[in-house]
């Protein structure tokens, strides 16, 4: 859109039409496999993953918190605002908040379970440094967030 419709665009649809052109210009045809929500799924990903890894920074290195207590509390923050920010801008889900909230609160939690204390204290424990032990356990993290995001949190 251009002049007058394009001053009403609003963040979620320039949103949007950031992930579609993304998408779009993927190579080795790749933006035919690729949902839109997927690249957008990864850009706030990517910022809530960067908040994560800021946030328990301070608290453990920081502050002093015990890493299993800064990574929980980190891992809060950060999701508090992945599930916001995944709402409103990427899936622009229009869904009662209450029962939305409680499915995404249970995958989470598994979530929590398996990779961010399993594998981060896991590698941790292993002597893998916990910085590089986080961004493991982001990896596995990723993938099944998103499919329980797109499956079971933001249906359509």
């Amino acid at each position: 859109m251009t002049g007058a419709g394009s001053a009403r665009t609003g963040p979620v649809q320039r949103f949007h039409r950031l992930c579609v052109a993304v998408t779009d210009r993927l190579p080795f045809g790749l933006g035919r496999l690729v949902a839109p929500t997927f690249v957008g799924y990864l850009m706030v990903s990517a910022c809530t993953f960067l908040f994560d890894l800021l946030l328990l920074s301070a608290l453990h290195s920081g502050f002093g918190i015990p890493l299993p207590i800064a990574v929980t509390l980190a891992y809060a923050a950060a999701f508090g605002l992945s599930y916001v920010l995944n709402r409103t801008l990427n899936f622009a889900s229009h869904a009662p908040v209450g029962p939305q909230l409680a499915v995404y609160i249970v995958v989470v939690t598994v979530n929590y379970l398996v990779f961010i204390l399993g594998v981060t204290s896991g590698l941790a424990a292993l002597g893998v440094e916990y910085h590089l032990a986080r961004i493991l356990g982001g990896l596995g993290e990723g993938l099944y967030l998103y499919i329980a995001m797109r499956l079971l949190v933001f249906t359509r």
